[in-house]
């Protein structure tokens, strides 16, 4: 899709107009500006497998042997991405503020994770910072202080998102939709983490703290902790950048994948929505492209800060460009196109950013209910440092769950399971068809179908299932 007539420069200025009089500050606007020229320059972000080659060895962090350096922790941040709303599962509130062990959600997890290690240095390190979205701001920094005061107050440990304009597609002007004003903003997704640092004044408070380091992930992976050992490394490393990466396996063939560019040797990410139609053979050959981003990253503050002033205050992300519909739940609404970064996309833009192989355990993401059941049941267990991974007798991998549509958002799954997960601790997989309210006491062993073809809900009774 590309745009040759139109000229940039000016096209942009109502873009600008509309994010100042909104509060965004210039950090924010240049972030944006990045990705709406590339918009029109025609920019598609495709990735040829021609252009790249494989990514075959790696560190791994299990033959690290390095020493813990706790003076390390005074000068790292933790910062947890908090902006999702969860709204594929029904959710109305932030995501991490779902109950996942017993009382405990996942915010309180983190906020007892951070706590312990600052219990190791006697003070507020390491420091911690929520990146939350306006959708979740409130609800976030509400539930901190009511459940988490020790953490400190919620204001103070916030970095908050910025949102965009939506571009209508048929002339790329920004969006008007006066019924609904809101409509005309979108998210920009995490790889605005970079001109949030920036523009909030965050980065340049940071390093005045002598916090040199930061390690970033997603707040519904409660396998990304602060590993001292990783940390360890990253600072021996001298890299500007670090990923964690993992095997992909057949079920992850469809993900994005960790690759070295020819021309340059640089390390890039390559999405599914950036591979050419030629190339999707070679892009789900596991065997080919063998790691993916567990979203876990490691940033060195200091040469985070000298690349944005080398850049003007823009860090050049590859865009990722959603086609949707101003009202989302209106497909008669006119076509916008909201323009998107990915943070793990940044690789690409330091000369000597690297990766290390993880185990799998330090990814335990829950993008649906069938993630939240399996989390919440004996397939996986709380650590003594409070992660939480898989039992050791899944060998690595967890059950394979199929639930019926009824359980697509949280009410329903909590109707189905009003006693809690049902022990999957053997489950290879399970998959229910029709509505049932599973009791107390259940325990799902190898591969188990239920079918219940009526529309009344079928009572599974305490017992085990093979």
């Amino acid at each position: 899709m590309s745009h040759p007539t139109v000229d940039r420069v000016a096209a942009f200025v109502p873009f600008r107009e509309k994010m100042r009089a909104a509060g965004l500050n210039d950090a924010a606007i240049r972030a944006f500006a990045g990705s709406y020229d590339a918009l029109c320059r025609g920019a598609t972000g495709l990735v040829e497998e021609a252009s790249i080659e494989p990514v075959t060895s790696l560190p791994q962090a299990s033959a690290l042997e390095l020493t813990p350096q706790p003076e390390l922790l005074h000068q790292t941040v933790v910062i947890k991405l908090n902006g999702g709303l969860g709204t594929s599962m029904g959710l109305e509130k932030a995501k991490s503020l779902l109950p996942v062990r017993g009382e405990n959600a996942f915010l309180d997890l983190i906020a007892r994770q951070l706590l312990r290690l600052r219990a190791q240095t006697g003070g507020a390190a390491p420091h911690f910072l929520l990146m939350n979205s306006f959708s979740t701001s409130d609800d976030t920094c509400a539930y901190l202080a009511a459940r988490q005061p020790a953490l400190g107050d919620p204001a103070g440990l916030e970095l908050l998102q910025n949102r965009v304009p939506k571009v209508q597609a048929a002339d790329l002007a920004p969006l008007s939709w006066p019924a609904q004003p809101d409509l005309e903003w979108c998210p920009p997704g995490h790889g605005d983490i970079y001109a949030c640092l920036l523009g909030s004044g965050w980065l340049d408070r940071l390093l005045a703290q002598g916090v040199r380091y930061a390690f970033v992930s997603n707040a519904d992976n409660l396998g990304a902790t602060l590993d001292e050992t990783l940390l360890a490394w990253f600072a021996q490393s001298g890299q500007a950048f670090a990923m964690e990466v993992t095997r992909r396996t057949a079920a992850d063939r469809k993900g994005g994948h960790l690759a070295r560019r020819r021309h340059d040797g640089r390390l890039l990410l390559r999405e599914s929505a950036q591979c050419p139609p030629a190339d999707e053979e070679a892009f789900q050959d596991v065997d080919r492209h063998q790691f993916f981003n567990t979203n876990n990253l490691w940033i060195r503050l200091d040469r985070l800060r000298d690349e944005l002033l080398r850049l003007d205050g823009l860090i050049p992300l590859p865009i990722i460009i959603n086609k949707k519909t101003a009202d989302p739940r209106d497909p008669n609404s006119p076509a916008v196109l909201q323009l998107e970064t990915a943070m793990g996309a940044a690789i690409e833009c330091f000369p000597d950013a690297g990766a290390i192989e993880v185990s799998r355990t330090r990814f335990a993401p829950v993008k649906t209910t069938a993630d939240l059941l399996v989390v919440r049941s004996d397939a996986y267990v709380l650590t003594d440092d409070l992660r939480l991974e898989l039992h050791p007798d899944r060998a690595g991998q967890p059950p394979h769950i199929t639930l019926d549509a009824s359980c697509k958002l949280v009410d329903g799954l909590e109707k189905t399971f009003p006693h809690g997960a049902p022990s999957l601790r053997q489950c290879h997989s399970l998959k229910i068809q029709g509505p049932f309210v599973v009791e107390a006491g259940v325990t799902i062993q190898g591969d188990v179908t239920l079918v219940n073809t009526d529309p009344e809900p079928k009572r599974l009774a305490a017992g085990t299932y093979s």
